[in-house]
């Protein structure tokens, strides 16, 4: 059920100030605990970027919304609603990852209570890439950062046996002649490159592909360029430390400049992929009958 107004436009009203600015105060606790996650791992540190990101896509609609009618729903209110205790179970389990969700859904159901169905549809991609900043739990991320792990481990010895390199592997531990070893810690994993290259796929794809078969694709490419990034990154360390000694190639130096080599190179990458795709494939364009 909705109660339509006549005129539109995007500037806010004053009920819907007193909206926002209660929202905002009822969310800052969660935005606190947010941004400790993104600050304590590398993998989430992007979580800054994206509602920047978000709000930038959101003006790609600056003209299609002043056309759009004002509908206040009854709908969005209970969503918000449900919403909120959601945020409230989380507040009380302590758990940042559905304060995050909860957030999300807030600010998908707000719009919807205060502006209606339509403006929800017209910015359903910026609400919905603010998921990028919300913490995966623990109990899903964990295990799959170990299998990560053991994976490039894996393939790195193999590599290194290839180039002639008496390496052997133990777990993720990699022992050297001389009896050094190396440890592949999480951010050799991939588990960084995955979880901040596929916002920036995203991101791409929404805006630079036609369809969603090459959307998806674009996506998809984030997997294999990360394990690849990575695999370079430990067969590097592995190279550089029966060169230089361990203490180079674990240094802080070596190790934090090879994390965000890896990282440029993946966007750089992605770019190109997403470039090729456009200039080599054609756009999908629907024919009509004359």
């Amino acid at each position: 059920m909705t109660e339509r107004v006549e005129r539109a436009g995007i500037g806010l009203r004053g009920n819907e100030w007193l909206l926002l600015i209660g929202l905002t105060a009822a969310f800052v606790p969660a935005l606190l605990e947010l941004s400790e996650v993104w600050s304590r791992y590398e993998y989430y540190s992007h979580g800054y970027l994206v509602p920047l990101a978000a709000l930038w896509a959101a003006t790609a609609q600056r003209k299609i919304l002043p056309q759009l009618p004002i509908e206040r729903s009854l709908q969005g209110a209970l969503l918000l609603g449900l919403s909120l205790m959601l945020y409230g179970v989380g507040r009380l389990a302590s758990i940042v990852s559905l304060q995050g969700l909860a957030l999300v859904l807030c600010v998908a159901s707000a719009v919807y209570f205060a502006r209606g169905r339509a403006w929800v549809r017209s910015l359903g991609f910026s609400i919905s890439y603010l998921i990028f900043m919300v913490p995966v739990p623990d109990v899903l991320i964990t295990p799959f950062i170990a299998k990560l792990q053991l994976f490039v481990s894996s393939a790195a010895i193999e590599v290194v046996h290839g180039m002639g390199m008496p390496v052997y592997r133990e777990g993720n531990v990699m022992h050297l002649p001389g009896g050094a070893s190396l440890f592949v810690a999480e951010a050799c994993s991939g588990i960084t490159s995955i979880l901040t290259l596929v916002p920036l796929a995203v991101f791409l794809a929404y805006f630079t592909q036609p369809n969603l078969a090459r959307r998806f694709a674009l996506v998809v490419a984030v997997i294999p360029l990360a394990m690849l990034g990575n695999l370079i990154r430990v067969v590097s360390t592995i190279y550089a430390a029966q060169r230089f000694g361990t203490e180079i190639a674990t240094g802080e130096l070596f190790h934090q400049w090879a994390g965000i080599l890896t990282y440029v190179l993946g966007c750089f990458a992605l770019l190109a992929i997403g470039s090729l795709m456009t200039r080599m494939l054609p756009a999908y364009k629907a024919h009509t009958a004359p």
